[in-house]
């Protein structure tokens, strides 16, 4: 099994923590530390940004990161030295490139896919590559056991629901609404109700993100989730805070003691 599966698994017996942040982003020399303390304060999966010139889907707060992090010449080398300084310290928590298609074609589909699993990455997911159009590159990764993410939006039909989760692997991400991350009025009781029209389509856990920014939201989503991610809130947080390893520990620690809490099955 591997590192992204068992973590998944273990989901069964407890909520998940995701937490997203933009690799560079305060700044180049933060985001490794960043990421231990993402993990001891209770993500479970990190998901790591690839700063890009155009990131469509993200809201003003995660926009300004990616700009940051490009304004500070981080690029795709960067990025997997990132995560090769975390996994000298780190072999178990798993990570996940979040990011768009552009930069990796300009790397390269193969260097890229090969410099993941030599840096200890486990998933990807490219927000503007639908499942349809993803057939090769899934192809390639599943060679190094490593996992395809895909998104499934409130507009996401069922029969294509069906074909994602098909070549899905590791977890599905559901977004909680239509528009971009950090986006207000995430209405829980939608949220749970799709969550419930997905469950039998889909075998992978479910991870909802998109628009969560207090505690009461995420609780109440986590529920009947199999995990929450956290992104917007925590970009927001990293810019406005000197000590950001600290100013990490004391937003998160609220969220995972709160998720902790939930005893009923999310099935």
């Amino acid at each position: 099994m591997t590192r992204l599966a068992n973590t998944m698994d273990r989901l069964s017996r407890r909520r998940g923590l995701i937490s997203y942040i933009v690799a560079g982003h305060p700044h180049p020399d933060v985001t490794v530390p960043a990421m231990h303390a993402l993990v001891e304060a209770g993500s479970d999966v990190i998901e790591l940004g690839m700063p890009f010139s155009d990131p469509m889907a993200e809201g003003k707060i995660i926009c300004r990161a990616h700009a940051c992090a490009l304004q500070h010449g981080v690029g795709l080398d960067d990025v997997f030295n990132m995560v090769e300084s975390f996994r000298a310290t780190d072999s178990h928590t798993p990570i996940v490139l979040m990011g768009y298609t552009n930069p990796v074609e300009q790397f390269g589909v193969q260097s890229f896919i090969d410099a993941m699993h030599n840096a200890g990455v486990d998933g990807l997911l490219l927000v503007d590559m639908p499942y349809d159009e993803a057939e090769s590159i899934h192809m390639q990764i599943q060679n190094y056991q490593m996992s395809m993410i895909f998104l499934i939006t409130p507009t996401t039909d069922s029969e294509r629901v069906c074909a994602i989760n098909k070549m899905a692997s590791g977890f599905i991400y559901c977004v909680s609404l239509t528009g971009i991350t950090g986006a207000d009025h995430v209405n829980s009781e939608e949220v749970i109700d799709r969550l419930a029209h997905l469950r039998p389509l889909v075998h992978h856990p479910l991870a909802v993100g998109f628009g969560i920014k207090d505690i009461h939201t995420a609780t109440q989503i986590a529920t009947k989730a199999d995990a929450i991610v956290l992104g917007s809130i925590l970009s927001e947080t990293m810019e406005s805070e000197d000590d950001v390893p600290a100013a990490i520990h004391t937003l998160l620690t609220p969220y995972r003691k709160a998720l902790d809490q939930i005893r009923e099955d999310p099935l």
